[in-house]
């Protein structure tokens, strides 16, 4: 009886024993399968997407442009010295043949007397030189003198002569460069810096550092880009409007002036200028604006946000997420808003597409899209426009 007692009680924990030990390897097994999805999940990137908005047909062209003076002129002087004063400051109009500032040149006015003084010997020097030449030519009518001699002193006279025109126009080039002991502007316009104050000492010529610089904003140069798309339809001489994004209501009017007739390797876009008249300066040179040009190509396309670009080695690119996985499709782009784009070839209005796509995104990267955030119990629901 003890030794069938004895049997059971080691069968019995033999058998929780093993129990013990077969739950312990499915808890395990069933933890590493856990990890390995937590692993998983995380390797997976989440990405968030929108979907292209499509965009009315239309044959106008809008683009960001730079306006720039339409004449624009660093001042420097052309005589050495010390500024004795200045008469205009950032912000002054000015007309043309206004002062703009003051030298002294205490130099160049001691070179001028010197010069001056040359001259005056030079020309009693001729004088001397010419009545001796006259008096023996009158000799050598009486056969006073040799054809030799008189032609020694007129030669002499004529050496003379020369010194005496040399010097003439040394002084009329110190009067020149004493000329410029004013600075006046060439031309109508704007003074958009002064990089000089009283006492600074000036050294002529371009190489130095501009005293002023001028514009002329009465009339502006607007430059935009356009498309390679379009290129072919931006003709000189095209009506244009331009508008800045701090006034939208205003419309300023320009024209089509000229193009690059040349495409840049890398953004694949022209080079072309508007001019646009500013008589009362409100835009000023350097402002952001908005250009539309009309291309007489009715176009239709869609709108993605700009940040869902990606510029690679292929070209521009853009990130759609296809059956769970990440897939890179080209684009085409027609207008460019700013902070949205039209594409005008490469997407599908159904496609989702991936906004701020990682550098390292390849296609065939599994990715898992994050759903839009729910207002929060209480906040209140924003409102449809309009």
């Amino acid at each position: 009886m003890k030794s069938a007692r004895g049997f059971w009680i080691l069968l019995v924990g033999a058998l929780a024993l093993g129990l013990a030990i077969y739950a312990g390897l499915q808890g395990r097994q069933g933890a590493d399968a856990a990890l390995k999805r937590a692993t998983q999940d995380a390797a997976t990137p989440t990405v968030m997407v929108v979907n292209p908005t499509v965009s009315a047909t239309t044959d106008e062209l809008v683009l960001p442009g730079n306006a720039r003076a339409f004449t624009d002129a660093p001042i420097y002087a052309r005589a050495s010295g010390y500024l004795k004063k200045w008469h205009a400051d950032i912000g002054t109009k000015v007309t043309q043949g206004q002062v703009l500032a003051e030298i002294e040149t205490p130099e160049l006015d001691q070179q001028l007397r010197q010069a001056r003084a040359d001259l005056e010997s030079a020309r009693s020097n001729m004088e001397m030189a010419r009545t001796t030449a006259d008096r023996w030519q009158t000799l050598l009518k009486r056969d006073a003198v040799s054809r030799q001699e008189t032609d020694e002193k007129i030669s002499d006279y004529n050496a003379k002569k020369a010194i005496t025109e040399s010097n003439t126009a040394n002084v009329q080039r110190l009067e020149d460069l004493q000329g410029f002991q004013k600075i006046t502007a060439p031309f109508e316009g704007v003074i958009t810096a002064r990089n000089t104050d009283i006492g600074a000492l000036i050294d002529a010529g371009g190489q130095t550092r501009e005293l002023f610089r001028l514009a002329a904003i009465g009339k502006l140069r607007v430059f935009v880009s356009v498309p390679q798309a379009y290129a072919s339809s931006a003709r000189p001489g095209t009506p244009t409007t331009i508008t800045l994004e701090e006034n939208p209501g205003k419309v300023y009017r320009g024209t089509l002036a000229r193009t690059s007739n040349a495409l840049d390797p890398n953004a694949r876009t022209m080079l072309s200028e508007v001019e646009m008249e500013n008589p009362n300066g409100e835009v000023l040179p350097g402002a952001y604006v908005v250009v539309r040009l009309r291309v007489g190509l009715a176009t239709q396309g869609m709108t993605i946000p700009a940040n869902a670009l990606l510029f690679r080695a292929e070209g521009l690119q853009v990130a759609v997420v296809r059956n769970g996985r990440a897939e890179l499709v080209p684009v085409k782009l027609g207008r460019d808003y700013g902070r949205s784009v039209e594409v005008v070839a490469g997407l599908k209005p159904t496609d989702m597409v991936i906004l701020d796509p990682a550098d390292s995104l390849v296609s065939g990267t599994a990715v898992r899209v994050r759903a839009p955030e729910r207002p929060k119990a209480g906040a209140p629901t924003p409102k449809s426009g309009g």
